[in-house]
């Protein structure tokens, strides 16, 4: 799963902004957690463009906004079944560009805040997304895709987010194309050297935005494919 990730004003996340065909920076923002505002990679059909989106997916069928079910994440294994992500995997596919993600590891009975990200600090996370409009005014909100687990990331958690390689983002964002449920694109593989630091347990307050938390401490590891 991923459940809080950074956003961090950073030449190597402007890049990947400007290869992805946005022209703008984004604001940082740490902690980022499930119902908080995030920046959306979407393609329209007359070209990309970065909208504002609620981080938990309120399908457009749904009867109100609540938290009655999990839907931050979506496992790649259901997307084609499940009635919440089916007709977004179908048509509304996006991208959440982000610099770290952050996952809780356990070893002999303690849990502790990692954090995780790429050379670049930079990540083109697979997100789907829905409009919601009962209420008269539209809402619209998105969930990041998982896999499980490539190997050496398995000791921190059993479900990772779906990273996309550069040369996946157009076909992920072309929604005129069906994707199948079995696309290599959620592989349970490292598509490039992730680099994980032990966090503060602060950080598990996800009211604390201090950005100088989510620098790390201790041992940098480095995962390679």
């Amino acid at each position: 799963m991923c459940g809080r990730f950074n956003v961090i004003d950073s030449p190597g996340l402007q890049s990947l902004l400007r290869d992805l065909g946005i022209d703008l920076k984004l604001p940082t923002a740490t902690n980022i957690a499930p119902t908080e505002g995030v920046g959306l990679v979407l393609d329209t059909g007359a070209g990309r463009q970065m909208d504002a989106a609620r981080w938990w997916l309120t399908p457009s069928w749904a009867p109100a906004v609540d938290q009655k079910y999990s839907m931050f994440n979506a496992r790649s294994e259901s997307l084609s079944t499940s009635r919440a992500f089916r007709t977004p995997f179908k048509r509304q596919r996006g991208i959440v560009p982000m610099s770290s993600f952050v996952e809780w590891r356990t070893v002999a009975g303690r849990k502790s805040p990692w954090l995780i990200s790429n050379a670049q600090h930079a990540l083109a996370v697979a997100a789907l997304w829905d409009v919601w409009d009962g209420d008269g005014s539209q809402m619209l909100s998105c969930t990041l895709v998982t896999t499980a687990a490539a190997e050496p990331f398995a000791p921190w958690h059993k479900r990772m987010p779906v990273v996309l390689a550069e040369d996946e983002w157009s076909r992920w964002l072309d929604n005129s194309r069906p994707i199948a449920a079995n696309d290599p694109v959620f592989r349970s593989e490292l598509k490039s050297e992730l680099y994980l630091q032990e966090l503060p347990a602060s950080i598990g307050n996800s009211r604390n935005k201090n950005p100088s938390e989510m620098e790390g401490f201790g041992e940098l590891i480095e995962l390679r494919p």
